[in-house]
């Protein structure tokens, strides 16, 4: 009987990927790979292994999870794309299958175009193999189907998308980036999803990420198996470590532009400078259960914040607030208008201020003068914040934590709040903002609606009936 291909084999074979992964530049990916299928390492291998890994010990059996924090240009996906070949054409599943099933390696990362760089490279080693590339079936730019009841498959970081499948492997590509306006937790959601389709082939998760914050399922891994003995396998290890061809100038160079980000992108150390701007339960504490809108009261004096649309995706948001007299300030409602005309989202907010009795709003200065125009067009006089963005953010949260705020249950302004980030600078200077792709527009208002009734201390308003 013939011995079954390792991935050993797989990467030093020269009649499969030996003269692509066999060199001695690929030498701490071979030593990873192996020891991840519980491989026996040579002495060299082991030192590779134990500095990556950061276990004293050898490998005994194959992993269940791989997850990889590596510098950039490091070789994760070249080496992610190894791996689905080697699990889409070495790994025989069809004992396991039902008739008409079909086992699916998935490549999932942040977005569509990032997951297809992934495919390009798998679909670059089948071609460049004869023997390999007769199982091709069928082909397109997100899908390889195999001959062997296999099917190489793109996927986006989407919970939805990513059910119905039986998983032979899972691929999440920098996972440390993944980020969603529906979801605070974006790649938690994914793995919960993940994991069940998993079940029936025992396949692997594997997860590799240039490193970021201290948050996030990477993050939650590496603490908590990092250096660890067990069936989840973290490794850490520079882009030079991995990929001692990247030239030390690139390295340097970046060094020199930002520190803090060069640590992440190519030592591959979690940043120091980044850190959620509020924690998820204190958030939670601060709203309430219900309603969504608290409807305007006589003898309230209320106040409100927009976010104007910047163009795009972005959304015009409305938060109104008014403070009691006990000092807590509530947040009576946030709303937002996405891709609608702003000059009829001003006339539909100038008529709800108007229902609360608010005579003047309060905008960033980053607007344009069109937005005060048209609002004092429709009766409301527009004031210019005196705080920029992150002054805002660092006040309100400054009330989030005394505990004086309620806010309403507004799961896309949570989620909002909890995808900010917080940054210092050198100069030890923070500063706050939602990640590339992202937005924030309903917490930016509500922020600025909960720092404007916080600074002032409202005189209840008495009426006052005089006799005929």
């Amino acid at each position: 009987m013939t011995a079954p291909v390792t991935i050993r084999d797989l990467m030093t074979d020269p009649a499969l990927f030996g003269g692509q992964f066999g060199g001695e530049s690929w030498a701490a990916w071979r030593a990873l790979l192996s020891g991840f299928y519980g491989l026996e390492l040579s002495e060299e291998e082991l030192a590779h292994w134990q500095a990556i890994t950061g276990r004293e010990e050898a490998p005994e059996s194959a992993h269940t999870e791989l997850w990889l924090a590596i510098g950039r240009r490091g070789g994760k996906t070249q080496a992610a794309a190894l791996l689905a070949v080697f699990v889409a054409c070495f790994i025989d599943h069809t004992a396991r299958l039902s008739p008409g099933e079909v086992a699916t390696i998935m490549a999932i990362a942040a977005d569509r175009k990032q997951a297809r760089s992934l495919m390009r490279y798998t679909s670059g080693l089948l071609h460049s193999n004869p023997m390999l590339e007769r199982l091709i079936v069928r082909e397109d730019r997100e899908s390889i189907e195999l001959a062997n009841r296999t099917v190489i498959e793109v996927g986006t970081a989407s919970f939805r998308s990513v059910r119905g499948y039986t998983l032979a492997a899972v691929l999440c590509d920098e996972i440390a980036f993944w980020r969603s306006d529906e979801s605070a937790n974006p790649d938690a959601e994914i793995l919960a999803a993940l994991r069940p389709a998993l079940a029936t082939l025992g396949g692997p998760m594997i997860a590799l990420s240039s490193p970021y914050s201290k948050r996030g399922e990477l993050w939650r891994n590496y603490q908590r198996y990092f250096r660890e003995p067990g069936d989840v396998l973290v490794a850490q290890a520079p882009s030079r470590v991995m990929n001692p061809e990247l030239p030390q100038r690139l390295v340097d160079q970046a060094m020199e532009r930002d520190r803090a980000a060069a640590l992440a992108e190519y030592m591959a150390e979690f940043r120091m400078d980044l850190e959620a701007f509020v924690d998820p339960e204190a958030l939670e504490r601060l709203t309430r259960s219900e309603p969504l809108i608290l409807p305007p009261e006589h003898f309230t004096r209320y106040r409100a914040f927009v976010d104007p649309a910047g163009g795009g995706a972005d959304g015009f948001a409305l938060a109104i607030a008014h403070r009691e007299r006990s000092g807590r300030v509530v947040v009576d409602l946030v709303t937002e208008r996405i891709r609608v005309n702003p000059a009829a989202v001003v006339q539909e907010y100038a008529a709800l201020l108007k229902q609360y009795g608010i005579s003047t709003v309060t905008g960033d200065r980053y607007a344009g003068a069109w937005v005060s125009t048209e609002f004092e067009r429709c009766g409301i006089r527009y004031e210019y914040s005196n705080w920029n963005r992150s002054e805002l953010y660092l006040d309100a949260l400054a009330m989030f934590n005394s505990g004086a705020v309620e806010l309403p249950p507004s799961d896309k302004m949570a989620r909002q709040f909890q995808n900010l980030e917080r940054r210092t600078s050198r100069a030890g200077r923070d500063t706050i903002d939602h990640p590339r792709g992202l937005h924030d527009d309903l917490a930016n208002a509500a922020a600025g609606a909960v720092v404007i009734c916080g600074q002032y201390r409202e005189v209840p308003r008495i009426e006052i009936t005089f006799p005929t």
